[in-house]
């Protein structure tokens, strides 16, 4: 697919982000999602800029996309200890079962 076909694809969308307004083109499916995604960073940018604590947009964003990338690290690590636990379960859970199932075919010897 050559460039030209890849643009054709895509849609532009309008977005506002602290007042100022950005023409983003995605793809026709993912533009719930970039709508989405600006509406957060939009929020979070003027929670930022509201608190008085940081001056100047561009401040505001990278405190902006600092907070959110950790609080997505946070949920990553969170995700990970999840998959860790219920892993290390399924394979306790496994163990049980071979044993039982081993203990029972010698039973019927």
């Amino acid at each position: 697919m050559s460039d030209s076909d890849k643009s054709a694809d895509m849609v532009p969308v309008d977005l506002v982000i602290l007042g100022k307004e950005y023409r983003v083109a995605c793809p026709p499916e993912e533009q719930s999602a970039l709508i989405a995604s600006a509406n957060l960073l939009n929020t979070r940018m003027q929670e930022i800029r509201d608190s008085g604590k940081v001056i100047g947009s561009d401040r505001i964003a990278v405190m902006a996309a600092l907070n959110i990338t950790h609080e997505l690290l946070q949920q990553r690590n969170s995700r990970d200890e999840l998959s860790h636990s219920v892993t290390q379960r399924i394979r306790t859970l496994q163990e049980k079962i071979e044993r039982a199932l081993e203990n029972g075919q010698q039973m019927e010897l």
